[in-house]
């Protein structure tokens, strides 16, 4: 039974790394944000949603508030 379970902790672990983690990217600023950041919230005209792997290939940085 405890083989069962690890192997199940174990797929599901690895079941977050398939997905793309989005991101809102400032492109002005460089700074990439959680979707639930208030900085986020507040960004209207320079900030997109783009995975988090193609706003770091863009030089961004994490944020100081949420940790990008």
């Amino acid at each position: 039974m405890k083989k069962i379970l690890i192997s199940l902790a174990v797929f599901l672990l690895n079941l977050n790394f398939c997905y793309a983690q989005i991101v809102v990217y400032n492109v002005k600023t460089h700074k990439i944000h959680k979707p639930s950041c208030p900085s986020a919230t507040k960004c209207t005209t320079n900030c997109i949603k783009i995975e988090k792997k193609a706003a770091q290939a863009r030089g961004g940085i994490p944020c100081k508030k949420c940790g990008g």
